[in-house]
């Protein structure tokens, strides 16, 4: 395999790994924790002790019945799954005659898909006698649900943010205060994401000892994005059984949002045998993929090694990582999980870009005719919909993930309408 350290700073062609990215994104990554060309373990000696006792944990409780049970009792009683399937019957209409079927996470306790994971990661630190959970956050949405999760099961909880989305997002950091965690504002590089991460893998160097860091998507170190697949994939176990039942069939096409990309893993792996079926990852355009103001790392991005796995990235000609931008912070990341791509390189799934004009777009589209307000994340993925269905055949049957609610997007997105007048 290419050196990392060499090949991020030059072009090159990848091998051909079509084939085995197939074989092995159904049945987990190697015993290294690669996806094909991509994923790996890139992290420092002192982070080493602390990675191999979370992939043998969580090797032992994928197959524990208890912490299974317990897990499933607590996003059934808790979280509030299964959540429901929904004809968005107005919407399908609006497209021309589809049917659009809407996996509406955005019910879940604290709002989004990211309580499915953090309940799970905060269980297994409980399991292995962790006392303090760190966490990053853009959105807000995984801080609040890590900070949930602590509050549920009484341990310590620090979370950091970019300072630009502590404003962007300031009633999520309320949301996470009152749940008794504490919100650390990072000042370094672009203030987002990016560099809430590094921190966090900073403080987690320092106290490793009594700490779990929970990432909160599908990136990191092995066993990271296949633990939060795992945990994620709840969705679309839950939503193949629920289309069955309505249909008779699988969907014809499933789209989702891709950030870091654990909602789109969450609800591909469970259809990913099925070739019958068409998946598309929308990444964010933001101001365009020509300039340098997106997140669009699948489509215009090459491999290199960022927070410890080899996935693709945003990078200059010299390999270092360029800042991304996008209307929603969730996805303003200049990476992708691992298993996102590979499953580019198989061309399994077809991945595209959403500018912030189209999500905007997006975001009133879905209010209008349903009535439902979606995360700004998400609402790329209903932009997406909307494009397609020009082309799509009127009988398809077409399962979105409504990852979140856009609750913490109000204000933002009135300020931008106010700012043109209402249009």
């Amino acid at each position: 395999m290419p050196n990392p350290d060499t090949e991020t700073k030059t072009a090159f062609r990848l091998p051909p790994v079509a084939e085995k990215c197939v074989v092995r994104t159904k049945s987990g990554p190697d015993r290294k924790g690669h996806f094909g060309y991509f994923g790996g373990k890139f992290v420092p000696e002192i982070l080493m002790p602390a990675i191999t006792e979370l992939e043998a944990e969580y090797r032992k409780a994928r197959k524990d019945r208890s912490f299974k049970e317990e897990l499933r009792e607590i996003l059934r009683s808790y979280v509030g799954r299964p959540t429901s399937l929904y004809e968005a019957r107005r919407l399908g209409e609006r497209l021309g005659g589809i049917r659009v079927f809407l996996k509406r996470e955005d019910l879940t306790h604290t709002g989004a898909h990211k309580i499915n994971n953090t309940i799970g990661q905060v269980l297994l630190a409980k399991r292995m006698g962790k006392t303090r959970i760190i966490a990053e956050t853009g959105a807000g949405q995984h801080g609040v649900a890590t900070a949930t999760a602590a509050a549920l099961m009484d341990l310590e909880c620090e979370i950091y943010m970019g300072r630009k989305d502590t404003v962007r997002q300031s009633m999520n950091v309320f949301r996470m205060e009152l749940a008794g965690a504490k919100v650390i504002p990072v000042d370094s590089g672009t203030r987002t994401l990016k560099d809430a991460i590094n921190e966090a893998i900073r403080d987690w160097v320092t106290n490793v000892h009594n700490t779990h860091y929970v990432i909160g998507s599908v990136v990191g170190p092995h066993p990271y994005p296949v633990m939060v697949r795992d945990f994620q994939s709840v969705i679309g176990k839950e939503a193949r059984s629920q289309l069955k039942k309505i249909t008779g069939g699988l969907p014809d096409l499933i789209i989702a949002c891709v950030g870091g990309g654990s909602n789109a893993m969450g609800i591909f792996y469970p259809f990913v045998r099925d070739q019958g079926v068409g998946m598309v990852g929308v990444e964010a355009a933001g101001e365009g993929v020509d300039t340098d103001h997106h997140s669009a790392t699948l489509s215009v991005g090459r491999p290199g090694v960022l927070h410890g796995t080899m996935s693709y990235l945003l990078q200059d000609r010299w390999g270092q990582i360029k800042g991304a931008h996008s209307v929603a912070p969730g996805l303003d990341y200049p990476g992708v999980g691992p298993e996102h791509s590979a499953l580019k390189e198989s061309g399994r799934v077809k991945y595209v870009a959403v500018d912030d004009e189209q999500a905007l777009a997006g975001f009133k589209l879905l209010c209008e005719t349903e009535g439902i307000i979606p995360a700004l994340e998400s609402a790329h993925a209903v932009a997406y919909l909307a494009e397609a269905a020009e082309i799509l055949p009127k009988d398809s049957a077409v399962l979105v993930n409504l990852s979140g609610r856009g609750d913490k997007d109000v204000e933002t997105v009135a300020e931008i309408f106010r700012e043109r007048g209402g249009k």
